[in-house]
């Protein structure tokens, strides 16, 4: 058995918020998103965290303090400069480390640990060098499209910004949760580029780098497209809060 082990994006400010906690921090139902995060990933048997920490870093570091359920360690992104970058801040934590890393994000809380597991699953068992988790979206707006060729295999993941109106009519979506393997996927980061709309590393693009390499990438596709969402503005929060008020009641 390779080891596993978790590295979760907590750096953004998350502007639109309307609010100083970092966007991790911000409450639903009066917990921090994060927070429910890190329950799914210890339920789903994640033990080691690597926590990719920015703005408010303290903040974020008060909140998991006392948690003695998880291996939690931190890796600092100082600049924003996209996904892929701030994967690759994990770098030297996970030194020496070989086997599967799952990279996902403070701010989504609706993914279940099932699903966490799922996805392990998956992707050990057709031996993928990176798998993503997907969700087909009524309104995919503002999340990255999967594009796939005749066959269904994936080919590359585009940005919102990014996408020609064609791509933009796709409904699958990127949930920014990933598999990979490590030490191997670090190299691959440091082949992403910048050219972009947002002038940003985008982590998508190592799906596109490790399948022209002839590596395996697969996907896992959730039925619940409630777990892709995320929360960029406060009217997010709230329907996150009444999707978990929903599920609270259901069990």
């Amino acid at each position: 058995m390779s080891e596993k082990a978790a590295v979760v994006l907590a750096a953004g400010k998350g502007t639109r918020m309307k609010s100083d906690l970092p966007k991790v921090a911000v409450p639903v139902l009066g917990k921090a998103m994060l927070l429910y995060v890190l329950d799914h990933l210890r339920d789903s048997g994640f033990n080691r965290v690597i926590l990719i920490v920015g703005y408010g870093r303290e903040v974020v570091e008060q909140l998991v303090k006392d948690r003695k359920d998880l291996q939690i360690e931190f890796a600092l992104q100082a600049e924003q400069k996209g996904t892929a970058h701030a994967f690759l801040c994990a770098e030297s934590a996970l030194k020496g480390f070989t086997g599967t890393v799952m990279v996902t994000c403070g701010d989504m809380p609706l993914i279940r640990s099932t699903t966490f597991a799922n996805l392990l699953s998956q992707h050990e068992a057709a031996k993928n060098s990176a798998t993503v988790l997907s969700a087909v979206l009524e309104n995919p707006k503002g999340y990255g499209r999967l594009v796939r060729d005749a066959s269904g295999q994936l080919l590359k993941i585009v940005e919102e910004k990014d996408a020609d109106e064609e791509t933009k009519k796709i409904r699958e979506t990127n949930s920014g949760t990933y598999m990979f393997e490590a030490p191997g996927i670090f190299e691959v980061l440091k082949q992403i580029d910048t050219n972009n709309k947002q002038n940003e590393y985008y982590l998508p693009d190592a799906i596109k780098l490790l399948g022209a390499k002839g590596e395996r990438v697969g996907v896992c596709f959730t039925q619940d497209a409630d777990e892709a969402l995320g929360a960029n503005t406060p009217e997010d929060i709230l329907v996150l809060e009444s999707k978990v008020k929903s599920r609270l009641a259901a069990v």
